[in-house]
This record gives C-alpha cells, structure tokens and sequence, in this order.
C-alpha cells in the first residue's frame, strides 16, 4: 500500500553530565578537580535516500529517539557523543509542524536536515577551576535534546504526470513508456495509488513520469479519490491529459479535468500541458481536438493496445521536458528549503553540587526545571538552589 503522509514524535538525546571528580594518586594529597566534559546528545535527522517511493517505513504516532551523550568521567575523560538518528526519506518529502507550517522541503537526492538537536553537554568541575576557586565541588548537568511532532508528507518528484478521468487508459500508457507495470483492467478506478515509471532515452536520458488515480467532478473538493493525490501533481513540469477518444466528447473532458486543476490552484492551472487522445483504434475516424489555450504543447493520438503513437509520444516528452540544471545558491546546491529558523538555545545552566543542584542563567518554568532535573537523576527530597532560594524537589 503506497504511504504519502505520517505523524511522527522525535525526541535528540540528553547531553551527558559532567564529571565531578578529583584527582586521587598516591603521594598527590591534594590532587586537583579532573572531571572532564560529558557528550552532546545525538541528534534526530531525515536524509533522501533516491531508491525509496514512498512513506510506508512509517506509521502515525511512531516514535524515534537518538541517543544520549556519556557522562563525563574522572583523569579528564569526555564522554562519548550520542550517535545521530537519520530516518531516510523518499525524495519530495516535506516536514510539517504541529501548526502545518511547512518547515523543510527535501527536493535532491541525500539532502539531510535536523529535525531535533542534540542536548547541550554538562561541563566538568575542571572546567571551573580558578585561582581562587582551585576545588569546584560541582559540574554542569547534561540538558534533555529538543522533541517535537512533525508530520511527513510526500509530493512525488516526476518530470511529467499523467490526469484524465477513471479508465482513460493512464495505466496502460505509463505501462507502455517506462519499465512501470500498474494494475490495468477495464473497470473505473484501477489505480487506487499513484504509480512512478521511468522512461528512457536513446541517448541515456532518463524521465520519472507519475501516474495518479483519476479525477472526477468534484475532486479538488474532496470528493472521489483525486483529493489527496492532486497534491503528487505539484511538482510535474508537464501535466499529460490522457483522455478516452472512443467515448466522445474529448474537447468536454479535457475541460472538466482542466476545471478540478484550476480549482485546486498550487500552480496546476498554469502548468505546461499535452493532450492525449487514446483508444483511436477503436475509431473509425478520429475527430480533431482545437483548443485554444497557450498552455497546450501538443496533441497525440495514440492507441495503448497497439502501440501506434507511442514512441512519438516518448520524443515530445523528452523535448519538452529538458535536462534540469542545478539549482545553486550562494553556498552551493540547495538540497533542502528552510522555512523557519529554529528557536534560540535554552539560557540556562544546572550543576550538579555535593548537595544537590544549583539552576544558573534565566530559570525556566517549573514543569520544563522539573524534567531537566528528572533526566538529570534527580530524586524527590534532594535540595535544588535557584537563584537565593533553596527549594526541595517534590
């Protein structure tokens, strides 16, 4: 079953705690603090990987978490760095927050983006050392990784996309140009998932062409099946009216399909577009098709069944489709597109003491001091300071 969209929880791994620890050798009485650093959280990333079609590596409410960076040890040993988390992706997948505000858009082969940072790693008590504070008796306490919702929808990345009304033949055509092999049969709504084929030139060219369920009155509405899939149209540079010659009333058609493009927008209505009249050897005489629009690059009859117009096809699609050049900004390709910077970094700091903890910085509200203080290990009883006050942890 093809998967275009999943809700998905990621939640980046804690930073590890510093040490607090000193130095103790023989003969070195007063040995001073030698904690070293804990490490960084791992980090939760998507990454495209080219050979996969589609979302069904995921369900909605699937959760993924990277993991934590290490504790700090004594001798100034770090901690190892939580590893990171990459869940790959077919290309076209968006990312969208709770809100549906689109927040990156994944449009090239291994582009990678951070869903969730890392936590901040905890600094140990050497790091505190001064000449006048030679024995910090506290470190710096790990801070949780950002956790987040997000949806992930798919828009099908294709040069070309075949439209048209249910068992206009879209299956046997795209199964005729590419190396796809859709379910066909002589019945309304054969497709039920949109389908990708690549066509191939003489000289090595390639096209992806998509092949979406088709479209009824009504379908930019909601209504049938073409909702949901209108938005794989998207991203075609070229939209392929596939249309029943031997039903009649091809110039109708075409028009009631025209309409459910312009009344989903997205662009579709100003997409570059072809006829295509299939099924002419079921005719006797093919009545011509006129219509005046600057949008439309052709008119093809063809015949599914026996192959006559194919490969004129196949050449108009590779004229009008030309090789893509790459998309550069000024630090290079663009891989992905940001819509949204991420939010500042927290503001504050909590050490680990003899004690207890101690809150530094701009002291959060308790239910977010109480989480950190949870991950951090902290049990009810233990004495906290923030500010000139010491509370008691509940």
């Amino acid at each position: 079953m093809f998967h275009d969209r999943a809700r998905i929880h990621v939640q980046a791994g804690r930073g590890g705690d510093g040490g607090l620890s000193f130095r103790r050798e023989k003969h070195v009485p007063k040995g001073g603090p030698d904690g070293g650093d804990g490490g960084h959280g791992g980090e939760v990333a998507l990454v495209v990987d080219p050979d996969l079609r589609d979302l069904s590596a995921y369900r909605n409410g699937q959760r993924f978490r990277a993991r934590s960076g290490e504790a700090g040890g004594g001798s100034g040993r770090y901690g190892a760095a939580g590893g990171a988390l990459e869940l790959r992706v077919p290309t076209g997948t968006q990312v969208l927050d709770e809100d549906g505000q689109l927040l990156a858009d994944l449009v090239a082969p291994g582009a990678r983006v951070v869903l969730a940072k890392g936590g901040t790693a905890g600094r140990g008590n050497r790091r505190f050392a001064t000449a006048v504070h030679q024995t910090p008796r506290f470190a710096e306490v790990g801070l949780p990784g950002e956790e987040r919702w997000l949806t992930l929808q798919l828009k099908l990345m294709a040069d070309a996309a075949l439209v048209g009304l249910p068992n206009a033949g879209k299956s046997s055509l795209i199964s005729r140009l590419s190396n796809a092999r859709p379910k066909v049969a002589e019945y309304a709504f054969t497709t039920l998932a949109p389908v990708l084929g690549t066509l191939e030139s003489e000289d090595g060219r390639q096209l992806i062409v998509a092949d979406v369920p088709g479209l009824i009155e009504g379908a930019s509405e909601g209504v049938g099946l073409g909702y949901e899939f209108l938005a794989h149209l998207e991203r075609a540079r070229l939209l392929v009216h596939v249309i029943d010659a031997a039903a009649g009333g091809s110039e109708a058609r075409f028009r009631e399909i025209d309409r459910e493009l312009e009344a989903y927008g997205g662009g579709l209505e100003a997409r570059d577009q072809v006829i295509v009249l299939n099924k002419i050897d079921l005719l006797g005489e093919i009545a011509a098709v006129e219509v005046e629009d600057a949008r439309i690059r052709g008119v093809f009859q063809i015949s599914c069944a026996t192959g006559e117009g194919i490969q004129e096809l196949k050449r108009a699609l590779f004229d009008l489709c030309p090789a893509q050049t790459a998309r550069v900004e000024a630090d290079g390709l663009a891989d992905f597109l940001v819509y949204r910077p991420r939010t500042a970094g927290r503001r504050f700091r909590i050490l680990r003491t003899e004690a207890g903890f101690r809150v530094l910085g701009e002291v959060p509200d308790d239910e977010e001091l109480e989480r950190v203080l949870r991950a951090a290990g902290a049990r009810s009883g233990q004495l906290v300071e923030v500010g000139e006050d010491v509370r008691e942890l509940g």
